[in-house]
């Protein structure tokens, strides 16, 4: 039997470490092959050119696709998302894959979901059906991108419900849960030994890793929101404290961060160092450093793994601002606003709050479902390419009941 050929587009960082489970589950399935289509700031050497990263997991790179992008403003995004959707419908062309996966509510995912749903291509959305109310444009980003999906791979039953609830068919949801603890669960990052080795680290004394994005509707406040967080770091420095920043994603805003935690770096702070990027293995390495009791660790910042991933390490988390409002988080979360005192207790909790600890250690963890990668493949590789998955149709009718529905 010919192999479905699964299309499979990554334009991040973060959104690559999420995706390997998947990645390694379609290569190892005897039914599927799969094509990797690299872009964003993979490519970007501004942000570590993680190219390199995928390339060392041992993946083949089949088409690399060159987005421009400055972070420095929402024109540059809405270039972004049109140059991509070009140059990627160029690539399907050629390739003609069975069905495409894209992940989350990133622009170039967008940019990918266009192209391919446009074009017939069957494609699958992972990580719909979450919310981040926070001034951020991922919900509307992704929710666009559940619509125009033919397929549904979500992380908890919450978000599976609100794809139901946009009139999805059901038949077309699966809930599968978080496809990065795949690799987490089965110890895939860095030793402490290797971490102190990296990152220089001294494993005796709390370590902090620090990593806050732009709010992209706020993205003319990147600066000023970051400004408290360093303030707030270095005064943890000057007490003895590590901390280990990483550059944000390519949004809008992002420049004037990069900007900022480049100064900062500068000034050489006895304690700190800042990163363009950490890498999954390393990354993950550091949070599971919070299993060791005798460790005091800390995720801090406002990305989406600082809600996602840390509850699966019982990793204490301060949560910074608006920017991952209503999407789901364990009781490892502490929330904290754009203010230095405030970050500064929220870290002290963290680290030194034994009751607090002890509750990160033991909270149930509201992503876990396990094998996602495997669960994902397995529907690739057996749902009907026929007209009924591409002919999507509204489960909600309108019909009025006591008046038109509100």
């Amino acid at each position: 039997m010919k192999k479905r050929v699964i299309a499979i587009f990554t334009g991040n960082r973060a959104e690559y470490g999420l995706q390997y489970p998947i990645i390694r589950a379609v290569d190892r399935h005897p039914d599927l092959d799969y094509r990797l289509l690299v872009s964003g700031a993979h490519l970007d050497p501004n942000f570590g050119s993680t190219l390199k990263e995928i390339q060392a997991d041992g993946f083949r790179v089949d088409a690399e696709i060159k987005i421009e992008m400055d972070a420095a403003s929402l024109f540059a995004t809405a270039q972004a998302i049109g140059s991509g959707i070009t140059v990627l419908s160029r690539v399907l062309a050629e390739m003609r894959p069975d069905m495409m996966v894209v992940y989350a509510d990133r622009f170039e995912g967008l940019a990918a979901v266009v192209a391919a749903s446009q074009m017939n291509i069957p494609t699958a959305h992972v990580e719909g059906g979450d919310l981040t109310e926070g001034g951020a444009l991922d919900d509307s980003v992704r929710h666009s991108m559940t619509k125009l999906a033919h397929l549904h791979f979500t992380t908890n039953q919450q978000a599976t419900n609100r794809i139901l609830a946009m009139g999805e068919e059901d038949w077309r949801v699966h809930t599968v849960g978080f496809p990065a603890i795949d690799l987490i669960s089965e110890g895939r990052y860095a030793t402490p030994a290797e971490i102190q080795e990296r990152l220089g680290l001294d494993l005796t004394r709390p370590i902090v890793l620090f990593t806050q994005h732009s709010v992209t509707t706020e993205f003319d406040q990147a600066a000023a929101q970051l400004a408290p967080s360093l303030k707030a770091i270095e005064q943890l420095a000057a007490e003895g404290i590590q901390i280990v920043l990483t550059y944000p994603n390519n949004d809008a805003g992002g420049r004037a961060i990069i900007q900022q935690l480049d100064a900062f770096g500068a000034r050489a702070i006895s304690g700190t160092s800042v990163h363009r990027s950490l890498g999954r293995y390393l990354y993950h390495g550091v949070l599971s450093l919070a299993k060791l009791p005798e460790m005091r660790v800390a995720c801090v910042g406002n990305s989406s793994s600082g809600l996602k991933e840390t509850p699966a390490f019982g990793c204490p988390t301060v949560n910074i601002g608006t920017r991952q409002e209503g999407r789901l988080r364990g009781q490892n979360v502490v929330d904290v606003g754009y203010c230095a005192d405030g970050v500064e207790a929220g870290v002290r909790k963290c680290l030194f709050d034994e009751t607090f600890r002890e509750v990160c250690r033991t909270a149930p963890n509201p992503y876990w479902l396990g094998d996602a990668g495997p669960k994902i493949a397995s529907v690739l590789a057996t749902v009907p390419l026929d007209h009924n998955l591409l002919r999507k149709r509204m489960t909600l009718r309108g019909e009025a009941r006591e008046g038109w529905f509100r």
